[in-house]
């Protein structure tokens, strides 16, 4: 389950940033999810309360915005929405897909007080 590690480095980044701004605690994360990104969000959700757990960000509520996944067909020349790698164009059937989207995990903003 590789979403524990991922809410360890949310809860550096949080934690660094709310230090370095004086803050007394995290109120809320917000945090990017790809569709292609391989990250269960509901593990996420549980390892995130976790690993904050007697932290600054203890009682912060995570926000989870999930994105699409997209490519672009070789064959077609089209940008073309996917839901998982290894998907198929949905215009042409092709499989020649360059992956453009949906792959990114990264922190958004975080609410501080």
């Amino acid at each position: 389950m590789h979403e524990m590690s991922l809410a360890e480095s949310v809860r550096e980044i949080v934690e660094d940033a709310a230090r370095a701004h004086g803050a007394r605690r995290v109120a809320a994360v917000r945090v990017e999810v790809g569709a292609l990104a391989m990250v269960e969000t509901d593990a996420l959700r549980f390892a995130f309360e976790v690993v904050t757990h007697g932290s600054l960000a203890g009682d912060a509520v995570l926000e989870i915005v999930e994105t699409a996944g997209s490519a672009w067909c070789m064959q077609c020349s089209k940008p073309v929405a996917i839901a998982q790698r290894g998907d198929a164009c949905p215009c042409c059937a092709s499989y020649q897909l360059q992956v453009t989207g949906g792959e990114q995990f990264r922190v958004l903003d975080i609410q501080i007080e």
